[in-house]
């Protein structure tokens, strides 16, 4: 006999042996123990989690004649018939290639016909989704109302193809995807069995290559077998998939809410040098912030995690230092960058845009911190030594021409002078912290320039103008901004905060000023009364 691959050789052939799927398994076990075995299932996932197998263990648990417990022998000549598949009473259609009308109406004429030993018939369609129209409403009937000795089973990937007619005639069974653990503890029991000498974690990459698939990942080993032989590392792994180690994803992600730009940078660069696939790096990127978002969220009450002990504990130290505010920031860009990575003819461009926006984000102010800094700021007595109105509240009655020019001539003396110096600081800030929502009404303002805007800020405020901040990394913007209808957008989403006239300028800023809230501008006041 020739060489059998492992995803056949370890293909399972007891319930017991069906990896992650324990629900459906133990379904099927009570109806088959209670005798009360459906006359259609339908098996629906993705690909390699197990479907046809639980199919193909249904029926020779169906049609054995010493089944215990409701698992089959696989000794008895209709359970070893199965697994050959040669057996007259289970046969295994590919719905892909047995698609037709005609196809199917032989199915239907050959129904009525009594199984030849077993007491069940059993029609195992792989694939259903492929068959046609017409194909379905051939089935329809004959699947309603089937003979006391026929019993369908179908599995598909693609259930929103399956028509509603065909789905409500069926018990349907949703299989999840495997977890990595479950694949890679699976793959060490067959390593272990095939004297195969794996590390944990190469066994860990291969997991996560598979996706979920416990085929897909039997297949992997196989093929590392073939390249390696019986030794086999995590740098094997990587090398023959193109997958990213766990510790660069990990490095790669501390460096980000870091805000390490030239670490980001030098680290795509060695990851693209070296042949890995990009958009399979934000993915995992993309999943590990997730996964600390969890974290920072739960706590020791983790659920949702596909992780081991060691990614665990490496994620619990990242979440002792990072923030939910800002790991959301970075997920919102991850997941704004799979769209344009999908089709980009440059992936690492977008790629490395992408990330170091995301770490930007990742080191600028808090909500929380802002309103932190104003309840210190308050404590500490700055800020409301200077509000707006009092010089007018004791001015005495005038006639209302009078009390109009007033103002003007109070900018002469030094006391209003500090006053609008500390008025236009806390302004300032009010306007840097509502900058966001500038920035998402001037998108429906004025669509086009919205991108222009996502990496400026206010920089400076006086009595008569207002100074944006543009990243030197995006100066190109700076011309376009200065003669657009946007500016005049800015101008009067600005006016309508501070309650006065300015004009909008721009200005670059330097790098180390890019991503962080000026030392000198205080946050804005949570409850204080609009300048006016």
């Amino acid at each position: 006999m020739g060489y059998e691959v492992l995803a056949r050789k370890w293909r399972p052939q007891q319930f017991d042996q069906v990896i992650g799927q324990g629900h459906v398994v133990q379904t099927l076990k009570n109806a088959i123990d209670s005798d009360r075995v459906a006359h259609a299932y339908i098996f629906i996932g993705p690909r390699g989690v197990g479907k046809t197998s639980i199919a193909r263990i249904f029926a020779k648990a169906l049609n054995c004649p010493n089944r215990k417990d409701a698992s089959p022998c696989d000794e008895c000549d209709s359970c070893r018939e199965i697994i050959t598949g040669s057996n007259l009473d289970v046969m295994e259609i590919d719905g892909a290639s047995n698609n037709g009308v005609e196809q199917v109406r032989d199915l239907r004429d050959s129904v009525a016909y009594a199984p030849s030993r077993g007491p069940y018939k059993i029609y195992i369609i792989d694939e259903v989704h492929m068959l046609s129209s017409g194909a379905f409403n051939a089935l329809l009937k004959t699947l309603e109302e089937p003979p006391g000795h026929i019993k369908f089973i179908f599995a598909t990937t693609e259930p929103q193809k399956v028509p509603a007619t065909i789905l409500s005639r069926c018990q349907r069974f949703d299989l999840r995807r495997i977890s990595t653990t479950d694949i890679a503890d699976h793959l060490g029991s067959i390593a272990k069995a095939e004297k195969v000498t794996i590390t944990g974690d190469a066994l860990l990459a291969i997991a996560r290559g598979a996706e979920g698939g416990m085929r897909d990942a039997e297949s992997s080993l196989d093929q590392l077998i073939s390249f390696r032989g019986k030794k086999l590392t995590e740098e094997d792994v990587l090398s023959v998939f193109g997958l990213v180690s766990r510790a660069s994803i990990e490095e790669l992600a501390v460096a980000i809410l870091a805000g390490d730009m030239p670490g980001i940078l030098t680290r795509v660069d060695q990851q693209d040098k070296a042949g890995k696939d990009l958009q399979r790096l934000s993915l995992e990127l993309l999943e590990y912030f997730r996964n600390l978002l969890i974290v920072l969220y739960t706590g020791d009450k983790l659920s949702g995690l596909d992780v081991t002990d060691a990614q665990l504990d490496a994620l619990k130290k990242a979440a002792a230092g990072a923030d939910p505010d800002r790991v959301n920031r970075v997920i919102d860009i991850l997941l704004e960058a799979q769209g344009q990575l999908r089709y980009a003819l440059s992936r690492r461009t977008i790629l490395e845009m992408a990330l170091l926006r995301a770490a930007r984000a990742a080191s600028a102010s808090t909500l929380d911190e802002v309103l932190k800094a104003l309840a210190a700021l308050k404590e500490s007595g700055v800020g409301v030594a200077a509000p707006s109105p009092a010089p007018r509240s004791t001015e005495p009655e005038a006639p209302p021409p009078v009390e109009m020019r007033e103002p003007p001539a109070q900018k002469k003396t030094p006391v209003t002078a500090e006053v609008k110096d500390g008025e236009c600081r806390m302004q300032l800030a009010t306007l840097l912290h509502k900058w966001p929502v500038f920035t998402e009404k001037l998108g429906h303002m004025v669509p086009l320039a919205k991108g222009c805007l996502k990496d400026t800020r206010p920089v400076q405020l006086t009595h008569d103008a207002l100074t944006i901040g543009i990243d030197p990394e995006f100066g190109d913007v700076q011309e376009r901004l200065e003669h657009s209808k946007a500016k005049r957008a800015i101008q009067k989403l600005v006016e309508d905060v501070i309650h006065r006239g300015v004009s909008i300028h721009f200005t670059l800023l330097s790098p180390d000023d890019t991503g962080h809230l000026p030392a000198d501008h205080p946050p804005p006041p949570a409850e204080e009364p609009d300048a006016g």
